[in-house]
């Protein structure tokens, strides 16, 4: 079956940097758009990052542009979020996710990880 596993969350001060990994197995990956989500406590799963298939094209959410990066290593069947400049508000459940459509909307994203915990301190 399906599975995607994600690691490098913990625990960081803000202002300093973490890289999330996704792996996945029990699919074509290199076929997958890929993309990463996250949820705050209380708060709805909101969208942080997609890649293609091929890793040619990305796109981040606002809040993230330009501190976050995604990124895909085919090879490996692994997507990455480097995240850099982090502030509180990005203490979140992150998670990945895969689709075949390139897109920004969870309910449209078939395949999702566990999750892994990333909380920034002040």
């Amino acid at each position: 079956q399906v599975q995607l596993v994600e690691s490098g969350g913990g625990l960081v001060q803000a202002g300093g940097s973490l890289r999330l990994s996704c792996t996945a197995s029990g699919l074509a990956f290199r076929k997958y758009v890929m993309g990463w989500f996250r949820q705050a406590p209380g708060k709805e799963r909101e969208f942080v990052a997609t890649i293609t298939s091929s890793g040619r094209n990305t796109y981040c959410a606002d809040s993230v542009e330009g501190r976050f990066t995604i990124s895909r290593d085919n090879t490996k069947n692994t997507v990455y979020l480097q995240m850099n400049s982090l502030k509180p508000d990005d203490t979140a459940v992150y998670y990945c996710a895969a689709d075949m459509k390139y897109t920004t909307y969870d309910w449209e994203y078939d395949y999702w990880g566990q999750g892994t915990q990333v909380t920034v301190s002040s």
